[in-house]
């Protein structure tokens, strides 16, 4: 065995020492510029101000791929005002972009985030809300929106971003403040536009005026009413809160008695062939013994199911609007069957709710 000087033996153990922290420092580089395909086309379609649209009027799928023509385009667009909370718009991106960034270390994904973040934290109106758009103030764009659940995704991202929960951990800590500062606001708001009917506590509407607070009305089939799936998604954020207060505790009980209230039984919705209509299908109420349906919209006075289609004439049976809105829209959901038969009763015994 040849014995190597000592002086010999210490410059081997420094270059063995260099090579492994020059092949640690190329790891490095190579995790923060590691690619998400889908995190890379989101950047592509967020806009200046931080907001995501809904491409061609629906929401964007980020699974196709983009030609150079697509490409061009989104770049040129990037300065249009059109962002928008609608069907999960920024939202979703948002969430997808902080688990990229846990993922990949890229910063780009977490610089898109906080930007989006900064976006709906810029939305927020003087009364708590989240407009369907902004800074779109056209139509009913500019009403707080609760459809789809758009107000209450806006509230989950700050929530969590507040909160530092899992994937926004890595998120700007001043981001962090003011979003739990637009959450308090938000369930202040939530708390305002609860509907009140005859002196009575009832749910939310899709939509609410963003003066007056009272439910209002958005497409032509979109009438101003109470809306049952739209309330579920409003009890269970409420129902998330860590120390919820009497005037939380107060909300979702009453919110829960009217879903109760107001349940369709002995009845399914079901598609059906039907030759004889324009679409070749159908949707229709049929018998069902021990079904339980809401319907999506009640009648703010009564809370009579009610259905409109492209005329905006309010009616009272699904039958009696046109099959075009029968076969393109939810009428029906069991959306509240859950929240009343386990997380309400669970979160009931837990806060001692009578």
């Amino acid at each position: 065995m040849i014995k190597l000087p000592n002086h010999l033996l210490a410059l081997i153990l420094i270059a063995f020492q260099l090579l492994v922290i020059n092949s640690e420092a190329k790891a490095s580089v190579y995790q923060q510029n590691k690619l998400d395909e889908i995190a890379e086309r989101m950047l592509l379609f967020q806009r200046s101000n931080g907001g995501w649209t809904q491409y061609q009027g629906n929401a964007t799928d980020y699974r196709k791929s983009i030609s150079e023509e697509q490409k061009a385009i989104l770049l040129s667009d990037k300065n249009k005002l059109d962002a928008t909370i609608d069907d999960k718009s920024t939202t979703y991106e948002i969430n997808y972009l902080v688990k990229a960034y846990a993922e990949t270390k890229n910063p780009a994904y977490l610089k898109a985030a906080e930007k989006g973040i900064d976006y709906l934290l810029a939305a927020q109106n003087i009364k708590g809300g989240w407009p369907q758009r902004y800074p779109d103030t056209t139509s009913y764009h500019k009403y707080i929106t609760y459809n789809d659940n758009a107000m209450v995704d806006v509230l989950w991202v700050l929530k969590n971003t507040a909160d530092k929960t899992t994937n926004f951990a890595a998120i700007n800590s001043k981001l962090a403040g003011r979003a739990g500062e637009a959450v308090k606001r938000g369930i202040a708001c939530i708390l305002k536009t609860q509907y009140v009917q005859n002196g009575k506590l009832t749910a939310w509407g899709a939509q609410h005026d963003n003066r007056t607070l009272q439910p209002a009305p958005a497409r032509k089939f979109e009438l101003a009413s109470l809306s049952s799936s739209e309330s579920v998604g409003i009890a269970e954020f409420l129902m998330s809160m860590p120390n919820p207060g009497a005037d939380v505790k107060k909300a979702v009980q009453a919110a829960v008695a009217w879903l109760e209230s107001v349940k369709v039984v002995g009845y399914a919705y079901q598609n059906i062939q039907d030759k004889s209509q324009p679409s070749g299908r159908d949707r229709v109420l049929v018998p069902k013994p021990n079904g339980v349906l809401w319907a999506r919209f009640y009648e703010l006075e009564t809370n009579k199911p009610i259905f409109a289609g492209r005329d905006a004439i309010k009616r009272y049976a699904v039958a009696e609007i046109e099959n075009e809105r029968r076969v393109g829209y939810g009428w029906y959901n069991t959306r509240p069957a859950e929240l009343l038969s386990k997380s309400y009763p669970e979160w009931a015994q837990k806060w001692k709710v009578k």
